[in-house]
């Protein structure tokens, strides 16, 4: 890509959005969803880049306005998405301003992104609805009112409630899919003792079950459900080492750094022979739009972000009968006619 056109204007706004209801996981409990949108415009056009950042690296609104602002001078001189790879580290910060310049560009040129991107044109995705960890009765209850759902994803957390938790959920919804995802909370013991429950309600999916840095406890695990790694996972320089440990790669645009990463990674894993998962910190419709084109390529789509807000933006993501869909110009340009 040549250098984007100079010079750049760069806003950035830091927001609060509220959860419908709080939202818990191993080691954190959300009650809101701060973030940061970046906004660039030229020659009349403007493109935008949302971020929450990664909680468990301590980002936070303000520090990834921080790190942006460090390199102002750099992205209002016109900057292509390939310098920013190496302008700015992996994280919300380079995430927000690769996806504002990838919306810029698409509007300057009067093309959606997924024709610069040379993606196919986007369809509607099953994608998971994720329900935080509560008693084993409350997410039942939740799992019922999530009618929409066609397939669930449990949030465990290791208090000893999980087998619990994932048996009242598919005894409530005996139709879903099924994943679950620990966000490290497990060792080798305690998956091994959780194992007999998954297989007996029909998981299809564990994601990372144990901290970062333990990974080899998975060595020679006899796991019957594909394990997907989260956590474990940031860029394309994790691939490699995780490869023969996990069978399914879990990319996040706020942990890859935006768009062009996430793309990335999701065409090593491929050629790696890895399955390929897309999820998301939880955010609007803007930061889920791009990875709605990551779940392009993907067999796992976790992009119920918005669903969880009490108010989203306009024009919003779209969920009907278990699927989500992004509506064209929301986020980029509008296909031609």
């Amino acid at each position: 890509m040549s250098r984007m056109a100079a010079p750049l204007t760069l806003e950035l706004a830091a927001e609060s959005w509220p959860l419908k209801i709080p939202f818990r996981i191993t080691g954190y409990t959300f009650e809101t969803l701060d973030l940061m949108v970046c906004t660039l415009r030229h020659d009349g056009e403007v493109g935008r880049g949302e971020a929450t950042g990664v909680y468990y690296h301590g980002e936070t609104a303000e520090s990834m306005r921080a790190q942006v602002e460090a390199v102002r001078g750099e992205i209002e001189a016109g900057i292509s998405r390939e310098a920013l790879q190496t302008l700015l580290p992996p994280g919300g910060a380079r995430n927000a301003v690769d996806c504002a310049l990838w919306a810029l560009e698409s509007r300057l040129e009067q093309r959606p992104v997924w024709q610069l991107a040379g993606l196919q044109p986007p369809r509607p995705l099953l994608t998971t609805f994720t329900l935080g960890a509560e008693t084993p009765a409350v997410m039942a209850q939740r799992a019922r009112e999530a009618t929409l759902a066609r397939a669930l994803k449990l949030k465990l957390i290791g208090d000893g409630e999980d087998a619990g938790r994932v048996q009242a959920v598919r005894q409530a919804r005996p139709d879903c899919w099924l994943a679950v995802d620990a966000n490290q909370a497990f060792d080798r013991a305690g998956i091994e003792t959780l194992l007999p429950t998954l297989v007996e309600a029909d998981v299809r999916l564990l994601e990372q079950p144990c901290r970062v840095g333990a990974e080899e406890c998975l060595r020679g695990l006899d796991c019957p459900m594909p394990l997907a790694a989260d956590e474990s996972v940031l860029t394309s320089e994790d691939i490699g080492r995780m490869a023969d440990l996990f069978d399914v790669i879990n990319i996040k645009l706020d942990k890859s750094g935006g768009l062009t990463e996430a793309l990335a990674m999701a065409n090593l894993a491929r050629e790696r022979g890895l399955g390929v998962m897309v999820g998301n910190m939880i955010g609007t419709s803007l930061s889920c739009a791009p990875a709605f084109l990551v779940g392009q390529l993907c067999e796992v789509v976790d992009l119920d972000g918005p669903w969880h807000l009490l108010r989203d933006r306009e024009p919003a993501a779209h969920y009907e009968d278990g699927l989500v869909d992004c509506p064209p110009g929301g986020w980029d340009a509008e296909p031609a006619a």
